[in-house]
């Protein structure tokens, strides 16, 4: 618990909404959303301390968090899922406590309503699928599942932009002047551009690690022999090794190569543009 503790910051986002509500006077809502959204990523950063995951940073944000773990994109699909969940999870129980406690004298009728509404609106707002909300995460890990990796991180971010766009449309009709959020909205929009700009990097993080992948699902995947070897490696699945089935145009015959010779070839031949033809004959040799 030490170490999650040491690795917590406040974004300077966080600090801003909270000066807004002890300048207004709502000291003890700022307290209480505070405590809220502290537990929402306690609950990630416990799941994933659970399964040995290595813990970055977490980072309070207004209307949640993040917790940044060393993630290559080969992690288990249900611990992935349960990491996600485990922040929403929390929310569930605070305010079935908020319930309890209500019938004592310290915890009013006013409290109790606070804490419910917070909650609520935390957990409905984290939901959204906008990375890197946990709605976001969600969206992203089911397309990892369904898709290649890298078309189904293509797919997250439209998912995730179209939504944010429809988010500045109804708070243009219906919330034109709530400042707070404004900023959220303008720090997701910030966070979707970095995602996109961090594309290639991700996905030579997620090559690298697949070297060292020890997967117990196989699938075969039908490409022809004129499929460049950049474009051979986008088409490798979350949480299956990958045999490629590859057509040979000229002779009409296939030849099965698994993804660890592609990827040996990918890392030390230094042509990402050759052709999957020329990489068999020069493993044949």
């Amino acid at each position: 618990m030490r170490e999650l503790i040491a690795k917590f910051k406040v974004n300077p986002l966080f600090w801003f909404v909270l000066g807004i509500g002890v300048f207004t006077g709502y000291f003890r809502e700022v307290l209480m959303i505070f405590s809220i959204v502290l537990i929402h990523e306690l609950g990630h950063a416990l799941a994933a301390h659970f399964f040995k995951w290595r813990i970055t940073k977490i980072e309070l944000l207004p209307f949640g968090g993040v917790a940044e773990v060393e993630d290559v994109g080969n992690r288990p699909f249900h611990e992935e899922l349960i990491v996600i969940l485990a922040g929403p999870l929390q929310h569930i129980w605070m305010m079935l406590l908020s319930y309890f406690l209500v019938q004592f004298p310290f915890w009013t009728s006013t409290d109790h309503h606070l804490f419910i509404w917070h909650n609520a609106m935390i957990l409905l707002f984290n939901l959204i699928p906008v990375l890197p909300l946990d709605g976001g995460r969600l969206v992203q890990l089911w397309y990892t599942y369904r898709f290649p990796y890298v078309q189904a991180l293509t797919i997250s971010r439209w998912t995730s932009s179209f939504v944010l766009l429809a988010m500045v449309f109804i708070s243009l009709i219906w919330f034109p002047y709530h400042l707070n959020l404004w900023v959220i909205i303008t720090f997701l929009f910030l966070t979707n551009y970095l995602e996109y700009k961090q594309r290639h990097y991700r996905f030579m993080r997620f090559l690298m690690a697949r070297r060292t992948m020890q997967a117990t699902e196989k699938s075969v995947v039908a490409v022809k022999d004129t499929l460049p070897l950049k474009e051979a490696m986008k088409r490798l699945k979350r949480g299956r090794y990958q045999l490629y089935k590859v057509f040979q145009v000229q002779t009409g015959t296939a030849h099965v190569i698994e993804e660890k010779e592609l990827l040996e070839l990918h890392f030390t031949n230094n042509k990402p543009h050759a052709s999957l033809s020329q990489l068999i004959q020069q493993l044949k040799r």
